[in-house]
């Protein structure tokens, strides 16, 4: 008995040297474009945190969340691309915004391009710091692109 609860407790108390580095994940905001040449103006945010969550979304998150899961997928993925740029991170992302975006009654019709750029947030002495550290090329993301 003694054995098995050696075992697991590291896997319900995890250790902080679990993590080499701690620091600001990078956010995802997507540009929604009418043209390739667009220059983006307006960012949204990619999988927002909600401001409050009820006990019962907490304690049902607790042994059933894919939703978040995926989010972290994503914030790894951003990762990736901040340290080493691959194409296969960038859609990994850019085929989950826009599976987002298709799901949302709010974006449909699908824009017919895309951009997608990492932010950083940080606290500064003042206030808090916006760093852009990558911004993608213009994907396209629809057909009525090529008419």
């Amino acid at each position: 008995m003694l054995n098995t609860l050696k075992l697991l407790l590291p896997a319900l108390i995890p250790s902080w040297r679990f993590f080499e580095v701690i620091a600001a994940s990078p956010r995802i905001e997507i540009a929604m474009l009418q043209t390739a040449q667009t220059k983006p103006r307006n960012w949204k945010a990619v999988r927002p945190k909600p401001e409050q969550v009820t006990f019962y979304t907490m304690l049902k998150r607790l042994f059933w969340n894919p939703y978040q899961n995926e989010s972290l997928f994503l914030v790894s993925c951003a990762e990736r691309i901040i340290k080493n740029p691959t194409d296969h991170s960038q859609q990994e992302i850019l085929k989950r915004v826009v599976a987002d975006l298709e799901r949302d009654p709010e974006t449909v019709p699908l824009p017919p391009y895309l951009q997608f750029r990492l932010v950083f947030v940080s606290r500064g002495k003042a206030k808090l710091e916006r760093r852009v550290r990558y911004t993608s090329p213009v994907y396209q993301i629809s057909d009525s692109a090529q008419t």
